[in-house]
């Protein structure tokens, strides 16, 4: 395996054990939070990101994408409060 191989596989593992954190932290709470539609796009495309990182152009670009998404989702929910 090369070195941005492990990256990847190490990226992938890190946003997935994220990602169970906040399941169960989330299952904790009384008022329950659903991520949007919105966030999924958002984690999809950061995640897409990070596997097609061997093109700095095009990986860069999806987790930029992904970002913008998650950034918007937030100001919508800040708005609705």
């Amino acid at each position: 395996m090369e070195a941005s191989q492990i990256y990847i596989l190490i990226s992938i593992v890190v946003l997935l054990i994220i990602a169970i954190l906040l399941f169960f932290v989330a299952k904790k709470r009384k008022e329950e939070r659903k991520p949007t539609k919105l966030a999924w796009f958002a984690f999809a495309f950061i995640i897409a990101g990070i596997i097609f990182g061997d093109s700095r152009l095009i990986g860069y670009s999806l987790m930029g994408i992904g970002i913008l998404l998650a950034v918007i989702d937030i100001f919508n929910k800040h708005k609705k409060k």
